[in-house]
């Protein structure tokens, strides 16, 4: 039978005891929406050209995905330079993106990354900071400093945010004499892993003492262990430490990663990502990429992936002279005369020819095709320079150089070793 309301019961029955109201249950609170991102490298130059175009087109639809999805806040996790002295049209593009971000209602946090200048970070932060954008351009003095509270658009608090940027060893430890290069690693690592322990406490006690089930969210920009990086990302910790263990990480909803520009989870971790750079920074990334929109409810929700467009095609062309002609026009099909492709032409096969150059040039001239780098693919490669047939000098760092220049000696491996420490030992004392 069908239960009728209390005042539709006929007279004469009999009315049941009513029963004590229930607590009316909360309305779900939507979850804070983290839009999260790195290694923009504003100001950077490939290969002698500017990116400033696709760094605009990018932080336009970086603004547009912001207001379609719902974005609270923003984060980016290092590497918003390319230099630490950034053209003034890069500092340009960095406060536009932060007016335009500031009409949608979200909000900023920025970290600074290993190609950043502390300094410049910090030089606009208070004023940044009226604009709902919070910078930690590094390891502050004060932990306290790098807890921020994320609040959703409605003003709600949604998440917890241990900002960790880029962590220079002479931020968190003091070299001793007498330390072995092992034993500098170990101290570095440990240092690095003590302070996201301690900012992950902080995070805790907040909460505890909100009283409110919210996710911690931690970030960092290093090279994990196991992360797949590629040729325009650099050794950080030069004769220190070269990956990070996923184990040292304390136990966060997510960790927000910057600094390898290849999207990917860590260890197979759902929760544990780097987000990757927006544009290809060499020619051997995949061209595929993506920022990450983050949901939380008390905890971490869902990932989803958002591709960022091809803003200028890059090709890698391979093959003979007999056979570059027909590969460089298929590559071609990607440009246009105002936006022709960026190709790196590898030539294989041939003997040397002094006029190789003007050959490929003849080629590409009524393609909308642009070769900025040639190189031959050698199939008689020394064994210990795996590397030398696809990298130019702007491509190494100091350490690679010194450590080809070493392999092309005859040297027993307890004296390579020692020189290479050493060489390592004067890096590290090098100003960063």
């Amino acid at each position: 039978m069908e239960n009728l309301p209390l005042f539709d019961l006929p007279a004469a029955a009999p009315v049941a005891k009513p029963k004590p109201k229930r607590a009316r249950k909360p309305a779900t609170r939507a979850g804070l929406r983290l839009l999260h991102t790195s290694d923009w490298h504003l100001g950077q130059h490939f290969l002698g050209r500017t990116r400033e175009a696709e760094h605009r087109a990018f932080l336009t639809w970086l603004v547009a995905q912001v207001e379609e999805q719902g974005v609270d806040v923003v984060l980016v996790a290092g590497d918003i330079f390319d230099t630490a002295t950034p053209p003034s049209y890069a500092r340009e593009l960095y406060n536009g993106f932060i007016v335009a971000l500031r009409g949608t209602g979200a909000s900023l946090v920025v970290l600074g990354g290993n190609h950043d200048s502390a300094a410049v970070l910090a030089e606009s932060r208070e004023l940044l900071a009226c604009l709902d954008t919070r910078v930690i351009p590094c390891v502050s003095e004060t932990p306290a400093d790098q807890l921020l509270e994320l609040r959703r658009r409605d003003g709600e608090i949604g998440a917890l945010l241990c900002g960790i940027p880029f962590v220079r060893p002479r931020d968190v430890v003091q070299s001793q004499a007498g330390q072995s290069a092992d034993e500098k690693r170990q101290a570095l690592q440990q240092a690095i892993q003590g302070h996201y322990a301690q900012l992950h406490g902080l995070a805790e006690a907040r909460r505890a003492e909100l009283g409110v089930a919210l996710p911690i969210i931690a970030t960092g920009h290093l090279t994990t262990v196991g992360a797949s990086a590629s040729e325009s990302v650099r050794e950080i910790y030069v004769g220190s430490l070269d990956a990070f263990p996923t184990s040292a990480f304390p136990p966060a909803d997510y960790i927000a990663l910057g600094h390898i520009h290849r999207p990917q989870r860590v260890g197979g971790l759902d929760h544990v990502r780097y987000s990757g750079s927006p544009l290809c920074l060499s020619f051997d990334e995949e061209r595929a990429k993506e920022v990450l929109l983050v949901e939380f409810g008390a905890a971490l929700a869902r990932v989803t992936p958002l591709a960022v467009p091809c803003f200028q095609p890059l090709a890698v062309v391979q093959g003979t002279l007999e056979t570059l002609g027909a590969a460089l026009i298929e590559a071609a099909a990607d440009g246009r005369p105002e936006c022709p492709v960026w190709a790196e032409v590898v030539v294989a096969g041939d003997d040397y020819l002094a006029d190789l150059q003007p050959r490929i040039t003849a080629l590409v001239a009524d393609l909308p095709l642009e070769v900025l780098r040639v190189r031959r693919a050698r199939s008689t490669v020394a064994p210990s320079l795996p590397g030398s047939q696809r990298e130019t000098l702007e491509e190494l760092s100091p350490l690679d150089v010194f450590s080809q220049r070493l392999a092309a000696e005859t040297l027993d491996d307890e004296l390579r070793t020692r020189l290479e420490g050493l060489y390592r030992e004067v890096l590290g004392e090098l100003p960063a």
